[in-house]
C-alpha cells in the first residue's frame, strides 16, 4: 500500500493518507524522460574554440609556396600551427533542451510522490512554520523527523521560516509553485503541506 505518512503538530504520525490508484500504473520512464530534460536544461553550454576563422592574425603567408623544402601553408592560422584555431572543437550553437510535455511533467511528479511513499519518507503536515524565526527552533523540528536529506515544501513560506531553515544542512525549503518531479527524486525525504498535496494528488 502507497501512503503518505501524517503528521501532527508535534511531526508525531497520527494517521496515513493512501495515494491515488491510478498512480500505480505510471510508467517510470515518465520521471526519466523528465529528470533527463531538467538536467539538460541546467547545462550552461558555455564551452567554445576558437576555429581559424577566429583567431586574429595569419593575414600574411608564413613563407614562399615553394623552395623551401617544406609543406606548402597559407596562413598561421591553421590548426598545424601551435596558437592556431581548433579544429572539430566545442561550440555553443549546440541545443540541449528536451522537451517534455505536460502530461509526462505530471505523471513524472506523481510517480516520485509514489516512490517516496513507498519508501515510507513522504510526510505530511498542516503547515510549516517557524513562528520565531530563530533556526534552532527550525532545527529541532528537523531533528524530530529523525530524517536526512530533507526537501520542505510548502504552498508559500513566510520570510522567518526561511531564515530560520536556511543555515541547517540537508534541508531545502520550496514554495509549491518550484516542485517537481526531480527534487522529489532527489532529496532522500519529503515533507509537505496537507493543503497542497491534497492539490497535486487530486484526480482530475
Amino acid at each position: 500500500m502507497s501512503v503518505a505518512i501524517v503528521l501532527d503538530k508535534n511531526l508525531k504520525k497520527s494517521g496515513e493518507i493512501q495515494l491515488p490508484e491510478s498512480y500505480k500504473e505510471i510508467n517510470a520512464h515518465n520521471l526519466y524522460l523528465y529528470v533527463k530534460s531538467f538536467l539538460a536544461a541546467m547545462r550552461t553550454n558555455s564551452a567554445v574554440a576558437k576555429t581559424r576563422a577566429r583567431v586574429s592574425g595569419g593575414g600574411k603567408k608564413p613563407w614562399s609556396q615553394k623552395g623551401g623544402g617544406r609543406a606548402r601553408a597559407g596562413s598561421i592560422t591553421s590548426p598545424v600551427f601551435v596558437g592556431g584555431g581548433v579544429a572539430h572543437g566545442p561550440n555553443n550553437n549546440r541545443n540541449y533542451i528536451l522537451k517534455v510535455n505536460k502530461k509526462q511533467k505530471k505523471l513524472a511528479l506523481q510517480y516520485a510522490l509514489l516512490e517516496k511513499a513507498n519508501a515510507g519518507s513522504l510526510f505530511i503536515v498542516d503547515k510549516i512554520q517557524v513562528q520565531s524565526g530563530k533556526t534552532k527552533d527550525a532545527y529541532a523540528t528537523f531533528k524530530s523527523l529523525e530524517q536526512r536529506n530533507t526537501l520542505f515544501v510548502s504552498a508559500l513560506f513566510d520570510e522567518k521560516t526561511f531564515l530560520a531553515f536556511r543555515n541547517i544542512k540537508d534541508c531545502y525549503l520550496i514554495n509549491g509553485a518550484e516542485l517537481n518531479a526531480y527534487l522529489v527524486a532527489t532529496f532522500r525525504s519529503v515533507v509537505i503541506e496537507k493543503s497542497l498535496f491534497e492539490s497535486i494528488t487530486k484526480e482530475g
